[in-house]
């Protein structure tokens, strides 16, 4: 969900040639708003070789992919379908070594997503499945015991849109697990050749997302329950985890989502919210003093002014001027290789990552690994783009 926008009002943002039309007030998450005209392609999409900058970090990245099935609760979008699933990548700093690195999505996702947005016949499935990431299947981890941070995506769009932030965070350090919610993308591969679509988008029309963060706070702390689990947990490197430095970010409705996680499951000790509107009011008992990032749009937004008294801990209120939604994803990095933004989109996507992973990388080595970071204490003249609205 998108901060304060709902429904279309003519703001078109042409990221990866989405141009979809960003919206006022209200509480609709913009992925699934109606694709807006699509931008002119200024090369042949089918010979680009999309590609994610390479993390900053000192380690190499390993990938595993996660299959879990939660036995105690039907799927609450499709109950007949059975048991809740979801789809994780597992991301964790690793050895240096050679090798395929791992895909960006299946082409089956990327056509989804593309058809989403009325953009088929402008960019192909294979171009957008193909992007190359950094990220090895199976690589050696490197030893010792790792934060871990959970990531959670925007409404209707898969967990690869986050995987610069993933990339980026497992090559400084830490272990990550980005998740696909079962029938909350367009189009997420699962087990058994099967692309779930969004049943999810049908059900929850405007004013209805308040039952999603609730849902995704059940689905990351069954997540948790399976990967610190004493006997047989899900995920072969577990032991990498520091069970007492568990953190969670989230672009849009994943954003809120970490809030309501943290509101519910004490385990998670420091959350991040990317542009996503609360759509469940923090406790009145607030946090326990835990931390909390918001991370934004220069845009006003209700429900984080409401909430923001709330938050009883360490907390910063910072918005990036020129930022559109999708910033904070890997969508404006593969629109510019696509030649698809704007000429009056004011943030490249070169800018686009580097802020999203300057600061969440600051917040998570801050108040996950005790280091103190200058760059949350105030206006940087690195980055002369991000404004601090609110800190406490």
């Amino acid at each position: 969900m998108n901060r304060s926008r709902s429904l279309p009002r003519g703001a078109t943002a042409a990221l990866l040639g989405l141009s979809l039309v960003l919206i006022g007030s209200g509480a609709t998450h913009a992925a699934t708003a109606p694709a807006g005209p699509v931008a002119p392609v200024a090369a042949d999409s089918a010979r680009v070789r999309l590609q994610l900058p390479a993390p900053t970090g000192r380690y190499a990245v390993g990938r595993d992919t996660l299959h879990l099935v939660d036995r105690s609760r039907a799927d609450p979008w499709v109950p007949q379908a059975g048991a809740r699933e979801l789809m994780v990548s597992m991301y964790y700093p690793a050895r240096p070594g050679g090798g395929r690195t791992a895909p960006y999505m299946t082409r089956g996702e990327a056509g989804a997503f593309l058809e989403s947005r009325g953009l088929a016949d402008a960019v192909s499935a294979t171009t957008l499945s193909r992007t190359r990431t950094n990220a090895r299947p199976g690589a050696s981890p490197v030893r010792g015991s790792h934060p871990l941070v959970v990531l959670s995506p925007g409404f209707s769009v898969q967990r690869s849109t986050l995987t610069l932030l993933a990339e980026e965070l497992a090559g400084q350090g830490y272990v990550v697990a980005s998740v696909d919610h079962a029938y909350e993308s367009v189009g997420t591969a699962f087990p058994g050749g099967r692309l779930l679509d969004c049943a999810a988008c049908e059900q929850t029309k405007p004013g209805g997302y308040g039952v999603v963060p609730p849902s995704r706070a059940r689905d990351v702390s069954f997540l948790l329950d399976r990967l610190l689990a004493d006997r047989h947990p899900a995920w072969r490197h577990a032991r990498m985890i520091d069970r007492d430095r568990i953190g969670m970010a989230g672009h849009s409705i994943g954003g809120a989502s970490a809030m309501s996680t943290m509101v519910r499951d004490q385990r998670v000790r420091a959350g991040a919210n990317l542009d996503g509107s609360f759509m469940e009011p923090v406790s009145a008992e607030g946090l326990g003093g835990r931390p909390f990032l918001l991370f934004g749009t220069g845009e006003d937004d209700s429900t984080w002014a409401r909430d923001w008294p709330l938050l009883d801990g360490w907390k910063r209120w910072i918005s990036v001027t020129g930022s559109g939604h999708f910033t904070f994803t890997d969508i404006p990095v593969l629109g510019d290789q696509l030649g698809l933004l704007t000429p009056d989109e004011p943030l490249s996507g070169t800018r686009s990552q580097e802020i999203t992973r300057a600061y969440v990388t600051a917040f998570f080595d801050q108040h996950l690994k005790g280091l103190d970071r200058k760059l949350l204490d105030g206006p940087s003249a690195r980055h002369p783009e991000v404004v601090f609205r609110r800190q406490g």
